[in-house]
């Protein structure tokens, strides 16, 4: 059942906060299958769930839908805004869970966990749970969340699979020169040219969590080098997957620009990491190296990064996150030849 999965949380972030990680899991490492199946157990408590969600948003139509839930489990209510909950009736039905799958969810999520004090459970559909994008648009961590007792649980090792393909992606696209390929072939022009192997270069992680490690797992597949940037180097002793790793500091972060040809960010959007990559940073950079970002806009300086790919300092960059998004119209990134974008 749902509180089953969520139960014996062992880790804390906040005086009020609990957060389980006593059953984590990770779908590259789990033997469990992939897709969801019926459990046979009875539901140790009623799930009564809320979800804060678009109610077009398709990803997440399987559970609000309400079909095929576990045994005890059924949606009371779905919204974007706190105008689209009656507050009144929820506190008579007494909802115990509430699913949060929005982006600009941390105010009505506030009011929520104020009004209904049934609330045990905030599960975010998202890897992360901080500040997300642009100024004035949070996710869902807040004052009243940090104050309330509620279990947080999030979606932690999701995407690593998936962001770490499009990293190896990245990393080809630029060493094959993929888009002379393309251009050739629209051409029909049979020119034969160098490329370059990924086998022998270095890949610089800046952000060696679940996901960077994913990304360093497949490179060590293709022979590459791997350094790391992370908060706590020796986390990563006799790692297969990390040949070095370095603390959080700022010349570390310069001296994985300076040796790396492929620089990943795959870090979360904290107060510390904010424009962790500007100026200073990007004077380090390799000459040639590709720069990829997978983990938030605001963690990378834009113009910067606009005037280093101008320069020809780096070769180019694949970008799946902007500091603000959609990325907008009039953005110069989208009219630099040596970017690759990802909405």
């Amino acid at each position: 059942s749902l509180f089953q999965q969520a139960s014996a949380p062992t880790a804390s972030h906040s005086p009020g906060v609990t957060f389980s990680s006593s059953r984590y899991w990770n779908r590259e490492e789990s033997s469990m299958p992939r897709k969801y199946s019926q459990s046979s157990e009875a539901p140790m408590k009623e799930a009564k769930i809320i979800c804060l969600s678009g109610k077009e948003d398709s990803a997440d139509s399987a559970l609000c839908s309400g079909e095929n839930l576990p045994a005890g489990a059924s949606i009371l209510a779905i919204g974007e805004s706190i105008d689209d909950f009656d507050l009144e009736l929820l506190k008579e039905q007494k909802p115990n869970v509430l699913f949060v799958s929005h982006a600009k969810a941390r105010k009505p999520l506030g009011t929520l966990l104020q009004e209904l004090p049934s609330l045990e459970w905030v599960h975010s559909r998202s890897a992360g749970i901080g500040t997300l994008y642009a100024p004035g648009q949070y996710y869902i961590t807040s004052p009243e969340l940090s104050s309330s007792t509620v279990t947080v649980t999030n979606a932690k090792g999701q995407f690593s699979s998936t962001l770490a393909e499009y990293t190896m992606m990245a990393c080809s696209y630029f060493a094959k020169d993929l888009p002379r390929l393309i251009r050739q072939k629209n051409e029909k022009s049979w020119s034969k040219y160098n490329v370059e192997e990924l086998r022998g270069s270095t890949l610089g992680v800046v952000g060696y969590g679940d996901i960077g490690r994913a990304c360093a797992k497949l490179a060590k597949v293709y022979g590459m080098r791997v350094v790391a940037l992370r908060r706590n180097p020796k986390l990563s002793e006799n790692d297969p997957y990390c040949d070095v790793a370095y603390g959080n500091d700022a010349e570390s972060l310069n001296r994985i620009m300076s040796e790396s040809d492929y620089i990943l960010v795959s870090a979360p959007l904290t107060e510390e990491t904010r424009g962790l990559v500007g100026p200073i940073a990007f004077s380090h950079t390799k000459q040639n190296a590709v720069f990829i970002n997978l983990g938030r806009g605001p963690i990378v300086d834009e113009n910067v990064l606009i005037k280093t790919l101008k320069s020809g300092r780096l070769k180019g960059a694949a970008l799946d996150v902007f500091a603000t998004e959609p990325l907008p119209v009039d953005s110069e990134l989208w009219d630099l030849e040596n970017v690759l974008i990802s909405p």
